[in-house]
């Protein structure tokens, strides 16, 4: 049985699943989840339920800013951000396909040095809101 299952309209996520890759490293350190890249996908918090093994999840933060782990492995499922109002799901955690794909890469600045983005995406210093892209 999974640590914990998350649901919305869109898909299901489990716990203990891979964190193949993302965008983001700054500011979190890619230490904390294996990899040079960690996707997620935002949904609205409203949207968003952990509708089986919420007690064995590790939350660290407050209640509308906080990042969720599995206590049983560690592995990051979902953030709270934007002062509550969205849920960051971390794709490698979800057992269905997910709808969407990656749209570009962000914080790109402190991405590894040994990494090379290989695609044709977008790609931005920091947050895509934050200004035109890098390439």
């Amino acid at each position: 049985m999974p640590a914990a299952t998350l649901s919305s309209p869109e898909n299901t996520a489990t716990a203990c699943g891979l964190l193949p890759n993302c965008d983001v490293s700054l500011p979190s350190d890619p230490r904390s989840y294996g990899d040079e890249l960690k996707p997620f996908a935002g949904i609205g918090r409203n949207k968003f339920a952990v509708t089986d093994g919420g007690d064995q999840l590790l939350v660290f933060g407050e209640e509308l800013a906080h990042d969720a782990r599995c206590a049983k492995c560690g592995s990051l499922l979902y953030s709270v951000v934007r002062d509550g109002a969205y849920v960051h799901v971390t794709l490698g955690t979800l057992t269905d396909d997910p709808a969407i794909r990656p749209s570009e890469h962000i914080f790109v600045r402190s991405k590894a040095s040994w990494f090379t983005i290989a695609d044709d995406l977008p790609q931005y210093s920091a947050h895509a809101a934050d200004g035109p892209p890098v390439s």
